[in-house]
């Protein structure tokens, strides 16, 4: 641990200058302690500590940035997601957020990333809050008192949820703004007190330097481990389930959205979980509920009246209500949060149309093509300016965090799903008997029956039909689920209006997998929905 006249130095060079206090690497215990007396927060009847993000409830994607500079010139994927900043521009805006520590307590924590030590990454973290400590805390990985003796960051995130952009002089679109810089090894928070931000941008770090410089694949997924070994992958964006459905009892867990697969197999980058919180039972998600308790952090919800007891279906503030909490909160878990090649992958979207099946088996070529389209639908609260969920494609089922072309990506996965043999499913968490605003979101226990059955191989014997817009390879029958859940259509009153929105979903995914066509494979090509069918 370093002492005081270093960390000063260290945070001088940062260009952190009299700072009221220096908090390094606090305990829980005092982070909550300072968040009670600064008025930030209370505490929850299950001793969680409860905050409110303030203006911003999600992740404000429009207002994330990457400097554009020798380093990333040539190798981003510069797009509407990935949109440059100029380097003049980001040292003026950062000398005065570093500036605006002047006077307040400046938190500094010191952890890591990549549970996996051939890939550790050292990160230094300065908070403006104390409770934006805590969440780092909880989130990533915790360095041993003999990791921090000799602790050297390679990247350094600094985050100031009061300190605004002028928009005109600093070239920003917000006050907030949130601004990746590979050259300098920095991420800048400012204007916004969602958590998210910071998760995410050490996340997109990892995206590029990985792949870039490592040859690692990185993924946006959850993934588990059964009592055989048999290591499983939930790729999908916020809301469609990875938390949840990688929370499994009869599994262990190593991670709930951000794994590496290299030669020796499959990794967590984090230390903790983030997941959505809203509708939360213990009987629907008993390893989440429980593990809401002391260190956890709950982000935006409300309380019964005259209780401290949490009312977790109250969206008064956003429906993207949220809990932090370390994995060791989680019982049932993978120490260290490693595990061999994956047997199964399954890419899990909330399909807002009620067309896809609830699963369905994927060929090679059907699997890359899913990959790279990514469909779901964004859930209320995720986002800034999400209200209710909208149908989008997301490539590799993580496009806001890819700093590289998707088809980077979706190489390094096929070769590894060839290499290994993975079987690949594609899981829908979303609408059944009809689209949004009509049908019914499919039942968690269905959802859950259906991947214990493709994780035991009750698949095998089943025979699959083939489904006619998609061409997706569905099971026949899966034990404890209803036989006409499996084929959608069946679960439709009006099959005209099934077929309508059938036709109308297919040539969304044809649209949108235009930009990726000149780079696809004649396979991935034919696993095309068949917009034809129907029409």
């Amino acid at each position: 641990m370093q002492n005081a006249k270093e960390l000063g130095q260290a945070l001088d060079r940062l260009g952190i200058k009299n700072p009221a206090n220096i908090k390094y690497n606090l305990l829980p215990e005092e982070l909550i302690e300072d968040t009670l007396c600064k008025d930030m927060g209370v505490l929850a009847d299950n001793g969680a500590l409860c905050v409110n993000t303030g203006k911003f409830t999600g992740r404000s994607p429009k207002d994330r940035f990457i400097v554009k500079d020798e380093v990333t010139e040539n190798r981003v994927d510069w797009n509407a997601i990935n949109k440059p900043f100029d380097a003049d521009d980001y040292d003026k805006l950062r000398a005065k957020l570093v500036a605006h520590f002047e006077g307040k307590d400046a938190y500094v924590r010191d952890v890591q990333a990549c549970a996996d030590p051939e890939y550790r990454t050292n990160i230094r973290v300065v908070t403006e809050y104390p409770w934006s400590n805590q969440f780092v805390y909880n989130m990533f990985l915790r360095p041993s008192e003999e990791d921090l003796k000799d602790f050297t960051p390679e990247w350094t995130v600094l985050c100031a949820p009061t300190f605004e952009a002028d928009p005109e002089a600093d070239n920003t679109r917000q006050p907030n703004f949130s601004i990746i810089n590979f050259g300098k090894k920095e991420v800048i928070v400012g204007g916004s007190g969602y958590t998210g931000e910071i998760k995410k941008g050490v996340f997109s770090v990892l995206n590029f330097q990985l792949p870039v410089f490592r040859e690692l694949l990185t993924m946006h997924c959850s993934a588990n481990v059964g009592p055989k070994d048999d290591a499983a992958v939930f790729f999908g964006l916020s809301g469609t389930g990875k938390t949840t459905l990688s929370a499994d009892p009869g599994r262990s867990l190593i991670g709930d959205d951000e794994h590496g697969w290299g030669e020796n197999g499959i990794f967590n980058f984090e230390g903790g979980c983030y997941a959505k919180t809203i509708d939360l039972t213990r009987k629907k998600e008993p390893e989440i509920y429980d593990a809401i308790k002391h260190h956890a952090i709950l982000e935006n919800i409300q309380f019964f009246p005259n209780t401290r007891e949490v009312n977790y279906e109250d969206d008064a503030i956003t429906m993207n209500t949220r809990v932090s909490y370390p994995i060791y909160h989680i019982e049932n878990r993978v120490d260290p949060a490693m595990a061999g090649h994956p047997n199964n992958i399954f890419f899990l979207t909330a399909d807002a149309f009620g067309v896809l099946p609830p699963i369905s088996k994927l060929t090679p070529g059907q699997a890359m093509y899913h990959f790279i389209s990514g469909y779901t639908a964004k859930v209320a609260g995720t986002e800034e300016g999400i209200d209710e969920p909208e149908a989008t494609f997301s490539a590799c089922f993580g496009a806001p965090f890819m700093p590289l072309h998707p088809t980077e990506y979706a190489k390094m996965l096929g070769e590894r799903m060839e290499k290994y043999g993975v079987n690949v499913w594609l899981v829908n968490t979303g609408w059944t008997g009809g689209a949004y605003g009509t049908g019914s979101r499919i039942k968690l226990r269905y959802t859950r029956r259906m991947i214990t059955a493709a994780l035991n191989g009750e698949f095998d014997d089943v025979p699959m039909q083939q489904e006619k817009v998609f061409g997706l390879y569905v099971p026949e029958s899966c034990p404890d689920v209803p036989n006409d859940l499996l084929h959608p259509r069946d679960t439709w009153v009006n099959k005209e209006k099934y077929d309508q929105k059938a036709h109308e979903l297919a040539v969304k995914f044809n649209k949108n997998f235009e930009k990726f066509a000149d780079g696809a494979s004649e396979e991935m090509l034919a696993a095309a929905p068949n917009v034809r069918v129907n029409a």
